[in-house]
């Protein structure tokens, strides 16, 4: 068993405050991602969890024993970094074998791990070489593998994959992800990567400027994002956000009057608890539900200033200009036009996010499928 808790956990150096009020709970098995932007305090929360960096205030518990006071080596966690930390002139054998050396095992002991480990990440015919002789993801495997025979209940991941190319990437997470179904492990995951996040995780933590924007399954986040934040950082590309006026409120949906030239009005159906009649609030739509204009609700008029054609699909970008702000529409497959050119997008209301002036969501009705 390996159950993380965080009750009211702060760190912060003099009067500079990193992370504040973290509430967590990481129940055995799980698979936790903590995502955000640079600066957000993801890595110093994971430090925080492996005891290399001291917990200013709060509580971290793994397994009911209150940790604050542990040294790392007393934990029972085992942390792959961002770097390799390979040891040049030592085999992967050696490399993957150095740590239960020096907790004093016995070498019939660690002989048998050092193969059954080196089985599951495909490195068996590799153990005789050194880190030079190894590309990218093998290191990045054996780096991996020094922490699984150590059979730690808690595994922390540290941007483990940020130095691998586009390729070696996908394939590294795919590995990760098979690895936590057969370990069953508690693993923790820090990445600025939203796509990472959102296909690795059992649960997704959403940090922001040290506070959690959001705690929740990945679909959880992509549909029922809580504020605008979370909203724009989940989903690549981004959510579009556009400015309009509320002109009528009923207590399951809003009317707004739309970014365009003839003042098009709308119904969004949306919990409208603490919309002000006549604020200026966000509509979000995500750039992928988004529809030619012909199947949409209402639709919006622009110009296209960017195409990206990427051959599975078609990302159009749309100047509003009766909101200087861009639009971006995505489709599957190729979508023929030119930049320079007018075109219209067809907005499904019923797909729509309200965000109010504060930056908090109203509650959507629309269920999504399976969420």
């Amino acid at each position: 068993m390996a159950t993380v808790v965080l009750k009211d956990v702060g760190k912060s150096y003099g009067d500079v405050v990193i992370s504040k009020n973290i509430n967590m709970e990481i129940n055995d098995g799980e698979f936790v991602v903590f995502v955000g932007p640079s600066g957000c305090g993801k890595s110093t929360l994971l430090r925080m969890i492996a005891g290399l960096e001291d917990i200013t205030t709060g509580e971290l518990t793994i397994d009911g024993k209150r940790m604050n006071e542990i040294p790392p080596s007393e934990r029972d966690i085992g942390m792959v970094f961002q770097s390799y930390a390979l040891y040049p002139h030592f085999t992967v054998e050696d490399n993957m074998s150095f740590g239960l050396k020096l907790a004093g095992h016995k070498k019939n002991e660690i002989k048998p791990k050092v193969s059954d480990v080196a089985e599951v990440l495909q490195l068996k015919h590799l153990l005789d070489r050194k880190p030079k002789a190894l590309s990218g993801g093998q290191r990045q495997r054996v780096a991996i593998g020094r922490t699984l025979v150590a059979d730690p209940g808690v595994y922390l991941l540290d941007e483990p994959l940020s130095n691998l190319d586009a390729g070696l990437r996908v394939q590294m997470r795919i590995e990760i992800s098979r690895l936590h179904k057969r370990l069953k492990k508690t693993m923790i995951y820090v990445t600025h990567d939203q796509v990472e996040a959102m296909t690795l995780a059992d649960k997704i933590v959403v940090l922001d400027a040290g506070y959690i924007a959001q705690i929740g399954k990945p679909l959880e986040l992509y549909h029922y994002p809580q504020n605008r934040f979370v909203a724009g950082f989940i989903g690549s590309p981004k959510m579009n956000f556009l400015p309009v006026k509320v002109t009528a409120i009923e207590p399951d949906r809003l009317e707004v009057e739309l970014p365009s030239p003839n003042k098009k009005r709308a119904w969004i159906p949306v919990d409208t608890t603490g919309v002000k009649p006549d604020s200026i609030v966000s509509l979000g739509i995500r750039p992928e539900h988004l529809l030619p204009a012909e199947l949409g609700d209402v639709t919006l008029e622009g110009n296209i200033t960017v195409v990206e054609q990427l051959g599975n699909e078609t990302q159009i970008h749309i100047d509003i200009p009766s909101i200087k702000s861009q639009l971006v529409y995505r489709q599957n497959d190729v979508i023929l036009v030119e930049e320079g050119t007018e075109f219209s997008v067809g907005l499904p209301l019923h797909r729509c996010h309200i965000f109010k002036e504060d930056g908090t969501a109203c509650r959507r009705l629309f269920k999504e499928l399976g969420v």
